[in-house]
């Protein structure tokens, strides 16, 4: 009788182009087995000493909407909003490239993978993700890990997340409140969170407004927010990619967000500021992680154990 590797091969080596997709791997067992990541790769901490393969080609400016502007203004102009560095991928000569196609502002362009790893790499294996439901991140985890030949570790991690999630779930759905909540991943101009938010304001105990599961991420102007009907009883702020101390590094610009608006979250100061860029806009495994901190936000006295679990995270505003 056999039995199916628990690890990669030793050999293998894997690139990751992206946060979540590093995550990924790793959850699959494969952290030994990375070569080379991306720019913005954190996590786990021992990827941060892995040669980068990816660089912005926009300023980390103080001003949200400078971002806004300059991402806007690469993508008009059909240029990628990264740069890949294909040297040193030829160099590290990788088995499997994992990579997305969701969204161009969130890693290097798909297309441009694709085309320096037919030319460089003919050999290696490109794992393209693109999750914008949860169970679509569980199929990316299952993915990764047939990848690296370790089929049955994806399928066992993906069950304990899985299992992980709806133990949250089965709690919020045993409360009596059910609170409307709006998430915001950016500041200025306000976009609303889409794809997997949803379902984690669903699962958190919580009725998601203005977006459906899957769908992404509207932008909504100053008199769109004053107009909501339903209005918000809670609001989770959770810009992408920026971690608290840089959302409150816009500390006026986050205040003014809520000035004069006639909302209960206002009314009741229930509104809150997480860290986006390690949780909630990362599709890989700490998305449970996520949904545990929006429960502790929607409902403080009943999930006080994951507040305390996941304190420095969030913040009330």
């Amino acid at each position: 009788m056999t039995t199916s590797p628990t690890a990669p091969p030793a050999e293998l080596r894997v690139v990751s182009l992206l946060p979540s997709a590093t995550e990924l791997v790793c959850a699959a067992g494969g952290e030994a087995n990375l070569v080379g990541v991306s720019h913005e790769c954190d996590f786990p901490p021992a990827v941060q000493g892995l040669p980068r393969l990816t660089a912005s080609k926009v300023d980390f400016s103080p001003s949200s909407a400078r971002i806004d502007r300059d991402v806007r203004a690469l993508v008009e102009q059909v240029l990628g909003v990264y740069d890949l560095d294909v040297d040193r991928l030829r160099e590290l000569a990788p088995d499997v490239v994992v990579t997305q196609d969701l969204c161009d502002v969130c890693a290097v362009s798909f297309d441009e993978v694709r085309r320096a790893c037919e030319k460089l790499l003919p050999g290696a294996r490109v794992v393209n993700l693109h999750p914008t439901r949860w169970g679509e991140v569980l199929d990316d985890l299952r993915a990764v890990a047939v990848a690296l030949g370790v089929p049955e570790r994806g399928e066992a991690e993906a069950l304990r997340l899985r299992s992980a999630w709806e133990a949250v779930a089965a709690r919020s759905a045993a409360l009596g409140s059910r609170p409307r909540v709006l998430t915001i991943e950016w500041l200025d101009p306000v976009m609303v969170g889409g794809t997997w938010m949803p379902e984690l304001v669903e699962a958190a105990g919580g009725e998601a407004l203005v977006t459906r599961p899957g769908e992404h991420a509207p932008t909504l102007t100053r008199e769109e927010l004053a107009a909501l009907d339903p209005a918000p009883e809670a609001v989770l702020v959770k810009p992408c990619g920026f971690e608290l101390e840089r959302s409150f590094a816009e500390r006026e610009l986050l205040a003014g967000l809520f000035e004069g608006l006639d909302w209960p979250a206002v009314a009741s100061a229930s509104i809150w500021v997480a860290d986006g860029n390690a949780y909630f806009n990362r599709p890989g495994p700490r998305l449970v992680d996520s949904l545990e901190i929006l429960a502790a936000c929607l409902h403080p006295d009943e999930f006080a154990d994951l507040a305390e679990k996941h304190a420095g995270a969030f913040v009330r505003l």
